[in-house]
């Protein structure tokens, strides 16, 4: 597998979307609160996790990066930064079904990482769904411990 980490360009972005969509598929919180309320102001969870990515990398392109394997996008991760506090948060991450388990997510996580101390970072924060087990233990073997647990509450207006 001939795998490159790259910078995010514009023209990334359905490619981005769509795999976001494939792969939160049943741990999306967006997807949770359509499940309890229905849609929401006319969208689907489907349109609200995929704008998520657009308005993560319009905020933070440079830290937003592409795997790609012989030219075809397979996965991304994307983060935010708060240099004031010197700390980065991996905002999403996703790899295409097939290529899951194949430690092209960790190659993500660390990728982002490294760009995190490249930019003077002192500390990092991911955050998943208590259901996301993958994720959970993807997370817990790249180094990151679990230091608290956020409960979401809803209602429809």
């Amino acid at each position: 597998m001939n795998l490159v980490i790259r910078p995010f360009q514009p023209a990334d972005l359905p490619s981005l979307q769509r795999i976001t969509i494939e792969s939160f598929a049943g741990i999306s919180l967006d997807q949770t609160i359509e499940a309890q309320f229905g849609e929401q102001h006319g969208h689907d969870w489907r349109w609200r996790k995929a704008r998520h990515i657009l308005i993560e990398t319009e905020r933070n392109p440079a830290g937003a990066f592409v795997a790609e394997v012989d030219g075809s996008i397979v996965g991304f991760i994307t983060t935010q930064l708060d240099r004031e506090a010197g700390s980065g948060r991996i905002a999403n991450l996703a790899v295409v079904a097939e290529l899951r388990g194949r430690g092209l997510g960790r190659q993500l996580i660390e990728h982002a990482l490294a760009w995190f101390r490249g930019e003077g970072l002192g500390f990092a924060l991911i955050e998943s769904m208590a259901h996301n087990e993958v994720g959970r233990g993807l997370y817990a073997s790249v180094g990151f411990s679990e230091i608290g647990q956020l409960v979401h509450f809803a209602m429809k207006l």
